[in-house]
This record gives C-alpha cells, sequence and structure tokens, in this order.
C-alpha cells in the first residue's frame, strides 16, 4: 500500500478511537479527521464534495435537514404529547409494554420510510412519554434505535443500504418482502423478547404516574389545531412520495427538502406564525449534519484509497468460490466493517464485488442468496455501534440536545449484545432457507 493509504487508515482509526473515548466531542473529531484527509492528499475538494462514491452523500445531508425542518415545526402543534400519552394510555403506563408497543411501531415504519425519517418522527414522541411516566429515556431510545435498524431491513425502501444492494442486484421490492421481511419479522419479535432482560432496570412502574396519565384528555395536549392540519397534509404527501419515489424519479432528499421549507414557509400563515422560522432553524440538530459530513469525507478517502475494495476482494478470495462459505462470510464478516464505517459506505464499495461473484457463479439464480446474506449483515450491523447506522447518530444528537447523552460504549454495550444474536439467528435462517432446506 502507498503512504498516503497508511496515513488514511491511520487517521480513521484515530477517529474512531476518539469518537469512541470521547475525549474529544464527536463533531470536532469528524471535522478534524475530514480536514487531515484532505491535508495528506488521501481525497480532494473534487471527490469530497462532488464524488458520489467518496464523498459527502449530499442525497443523507439533505434528507435529515428537510426531515429536521418538519419535526420541528410539526413539534409546535403538540401532537407528540398527543401521542405521548395515546401511547402511554394503550401500555396502561406499564413500561416493558410501553417499550414493546414503541419498538413494534417504530419497526413497521422503518420498514416502510427511510430509517432517519422513522426516528426524527419516533423520537420525540418517546421523549415526551418517558417524561409522563417518569421513565429513563436513553433505554427507550436505544430500543427504537436498534428496532428501527431491525424493521428497515424488511423491505427495499426501508435501509439505504438495501437500495444499493437491489439496484446492483437488480432486485425488486417484491423480492426483499419474499425474503427479507419473514426474517425482519422474526428478528424484531425476538429483539422484543431480549429487551426484557437488556433494559429490565428501566422498567420502573410507578401506579401514580401511571393513574395521572390514565385521567388525562389528549386532545387538550393540541395547541395549534390549524398547523397541525397543514403539518398532517404536508408530512402525508412526503410520505407518498417517499414510497413512490422510484415512479416519481424524486431523490428522498428533495422531497423531504421540498415538504420541509413548504411546511416552514406555511406555518408562518398560522397563529403565532411571526418569528416561527427562526425558532424552527435554532431546533435543526446541526452538529448532527456536520457530523455526518465529516464522517462522509473521511469514508471516503478510505473508499477512494482502495482499502474498503481490497478488504472486500480478500473476503471474496477466502471463500474460494463456495456458496455457503461466501453466504456466512457475507453475513458474518459484514458486521465489523458496516460498524465501523457506516453501512452505506461499505455496502457501495463491496456490493460491485458481490455481483462479479453472483455473475460468475455456476447457478447464478440459486447465487441469489449472497445479495439476501449480505443485506442482512451490513443492516443488523447497524445496531452495533453509534456510527454504523445515519439512524443512531441521528438519535444520539436529539438526545444530547434534551440533557440525555448516550456515550459510545453505552450503546455499544447494548448493540453488541443485539447484533450478536440476531446476526446468529439471520445466519441460521440463510442456512436453513437456502442450502438445508432447498
Amino acid at each position: 500500500m502507498a503512504v498516503t493509504t497508511w496515513l488514511a487508515i491511520g487517521v480513521f482509526a484515530a477517529a474512531i478511537v476518539l469518537i469512541a473515548t470521547e475525549w474529544i466531542p464527536r463533531v470536532a473529531t469528524a471535522l478534524g479527521g475530514a480536514v487531515l484527509m484532505l491535508l495528506i492528499g488521501a481525497t480532494d475538494a473534487e471527490h469530497a464534495f462532488y464524488s458520489e462514491d467518496a464523498g459527502i452523500d449530499w442525497n443523507v445531508i439533505f434528507l435529515l435537514l428537510g426531515m429536521m425542518l418538519i419535526v420541528a415545526v410539526v413539534q409546535r402543534t403538540g401532537v407528540f404529547e398527543y401521542l405521548a400519552i395515546r401511547a402511554a394510555k394503550l401500555a396502561r403506563g406499564r413500561p416493558y409494554r410501553l417499550m414493546v408497543l414503541l419498538s413494534l411501531v417504530t419497526g413497521f415504519l422503518s420498514a416502510w420510510l427511510d430509517n432517519v425519517t422513522t426516528v426524527l418522527l419516533i423520537a420525540p414522541v418517546t421523549i415526551a412519554v418517558c417524561q409522563r411516566l417518569a421513565l429513563p429515556i436513553v433505554p427507550y431510545l436505544l430500543a427504537e434505535i436498534m428496532a428501527c435498524n431491525i424493521g428497515g431491513a424488511a423491505t427495499l425502501i426501508g435501509d439505504p443500504p438495501n437500495i444499493i444492494i437491489g439496484s446492483r442486484g437488480n432486485l425488486s421490492f417484491n423480492d426483499f418482502l419474499v425474503h427479507m421481511t419473514p426474517i425482519a419479522v422474526l428478528l424484531l419479535l425476538v429483539f422484543c423478547l431480549l429487551a426484557r432482560v437488556l433494559f429490565r432496570s428501566a422498567f420502573r412502574y410507578d401506579p401514580e404516574r401511571a393513574q395521572q396519565v390514565m385521567a388525562m384528555d389528549e386532545r387538550e395536549a393540541i395547541r395549534d389545531a390549524r398547523l397541525l392540519a397543514v403539518g398532517g397534509v404536508v408530512v402525508g404527501l412526503v410520505m407518498a412520495c417517499f414510497v413512490l419515489h422510484t415512479a416519481l424519479h424524486l431523490e428522498p432528499s428533495v422531497v423531504a427538502m421540498t415538504g420541509g421549507l413548504a411546511l416552514l414557509a406555511l406555518s408562518h400563515w398560522t397563529r403565532g406564525g411571526n418569528g416561527r422560522a427562526t425558532a424552527v432553524l435554532k431546533d435543526v440538530e446541526w452538529e448532527t449534519l456536520a457530523f455526518f459530513a465529516g464522517l462522509f469525507v473521511m469514508v471516503g478517502a478510505l473508499v477512494r484509497t482502495g482499502v474498503i475494495g481490497e478488504l472486500g476482494e480478500a473476503a471474496a478470495r477466502a471463500t474460494d468460490g463456495d456458496l455457503f462459505t461466501t453466504s456466512m462470510t457475507l453475513v458474518f464478516g459484514s458486521v465489523l466493517p458496516s460498524a465501523s464505517l457506516d453501512n452505506i459506505p461499505f455496502v457501495a464499495s463491496v456490493s460491485p464485488i458481490v455481483a462479479e461473484i453472483v455473475n460468475s457463479a455456476a447457478d447464478p439464480a440459486h447465487a441469489e442468496v449472497l445479495w439476501w446474506s449480505f443485506a442482512l449483515g451490513a443492516d443488523l450491523a447497524g445496531n452495533l455501534t453509534i456510527i454504523a447506522s445515519s439512524a443512531n447518530v441521528v438519535v444520539v444528537g436529539i438526545a444530547e440536545r434534551h440533557g440525555q447523552p448516550i456515550s459510545f460504549w453505552r450503546f455499544t454495550r447494548y448493540g453488541a449484545v443485539v447484533t450478536v444474536v440476531t446476526v446468529a439467528v439471520a445466519g441460521c435462517y440463510v442456512a436453513l432457507r437456502y442450502f438445508a432446506l432447498a
């Protein structure tokens, strides 16, 4: 390897250590690492800002920004408090029942919406309901992140890596429903059982608080019905466009930004609209967006120097063309790289290698199992570390903004258990469905 390549690996490794130890704020680490990658020549301005494969993913950045604008406007209507009271009432104030309810809702939504969109909509509800019931907020946010990453594996549009895999493998929406949805549903149920043990210290039932919530009228939480009606129409249109974005030839980022800016403009004409735009912009998670930008530049440098591609090729050579061995390698071997690099750039870099293996197989139809193995490994790895999935970074930023910081190690302590269990079940699913019972 060239000296620049080794320097890029060193910069990225140092950044991961600093993010994990939190010796330096993670935003400063990500941006500092990006600057170093530019200075050592591992990347340049053209690749960092304009390359689709080795630069900042502006679609992700503007998708986040658009959804943050929508959430910031909608939360001023009081609808999140309304939903929080409804959720608490359905769970009858029981903490574990509430966690299961929120996890299942999150998992379902993430299958049909982008993961980031899902957590941006669900996290404010979670914080509100936990505050109502005097429950610790962080365990519920962690449970939702993990349910979101599991549920997102179910469909073509549920998780960004799936979109990349679907494009590379020429796989349809229905292909994902047939092959990925069954295991995603099973894993979501397994996670709900696992959560009973993992987060048991958070299940502190307060009968008095529960009774207070049951006696509340959630309709009183709505502060601006007119803005809620406007917001409901905009959000509905945005969600419909997300589902139909391939047919409409609109990128999700364009849909989100259009919806966010439109709602921001329309909110000015509702009651108390003067000065609302300034307040909404203050609520945008600018630090989270900056963190993503820095992370994209660092990972893009590894893509440009060939590090990620070489890792994928080495894994392919190690399996020596055996379909079962390759499938298991993709399920289990994708976990650590995806968790360390963010699963989006990892999948983008390795998917051409998987495509080559599938196309050169003696039976390409049977070799399609490699795509499902790859998708499961990359998607489920999103639960291992904070930086493994875009949704993780967003929720951690929201938690920190509400005075509930989630450290790298606290996240990984829970995420490692969930990842090990779910990946093991996924590996058994692949072995049984596509080999033992085929």
